[in-house]
């Protein structure tokens, strides 16, 4: 359980929230400025990471009360591992070929309508971005309806490998009026010597 909600591969984390504009699409949000912190883990191989990393959210005055969502690098060996051991029947079906984050705790009115649609809206408002290397674009998005909310998993192609030098992962995405930015760091992200993504 430890794994599935504080470790390396999961980040907690309250999104920023648009201001809806008059034909209900999201605008522009204000420019608060953001806290963080960043501790260590005692992961085999994991290091000290960069310090202030974490970004918490914050939401527009007059806005209704952001989420709290969970972000989970879901094709990561520990987190699959973890989810037998805990027995989660209702965890994403991955395959080989790509890297998947899941985004869990995003509200139902959020994600409602058709999920086709949503996906392909999705999976253009989403990114990896690392440093001093073209950004990383999803092939493809899934909306899982379960019957504690939806669950959004990003996939990006393994073939745009991800590796040691890349040193910091900052996930970018926009979900109905949520927008979400939180960096993972690879050094941490180690697992029996090797990087797990």
């Amino acid at each position: 359980m430890q794994v599935l909600t504080d470790s390396p591969w999961v980040k907690t984390v309250t999104p920023v929230m648009s201001r809806p504009t008059n034909n209900g699409q999201p605008g522009r949000r204000s420019g608060i400025g953001l806290g963080g912190r960043r501790g260590g883990y005692g992961y085999p191989g994991g290091g000290g990471g960069y310090p202030g990393g974490s970004q918490t959210g914050r939401t527009d005055t007059g806005s209704a009360p952001a989420p709290t969502l969970k972000l989970r690098w879901e094709s990561a060996l520990p987190i699959r591992e973890a989810e037998l051991k805990t027995r989660d029947t209702s965890a994403p079906t991955l395959d080989e070929a790509h890297y998947a984050i899941a985004v869990y705790g995003v509200p139902s009115r959020m994600a409602s309508g058709d999920p086709k649609e949503l996906a392909v809206h999705f999976k253009d408002h989403a990114v990896i971005k690392r440093d001093g290397k073209k950004d990383l674009k999803p092939s493809g998005v899934e909306v899982l309806q379960r019957d504690d909310g939806p669950v959004i998993v990003y996939l990006f192609p393994r073939s745009k490998e991800i590796t040691k030098g890349d040193r910091r992962l900052e996930f970018d995405a926009k979900i109905g009026l949520m927008e979400l930015d939180e960096s993972f760091f690879v050094e941490d992200m180690v697992f029996q010597e090797k990087l797990e993504l």
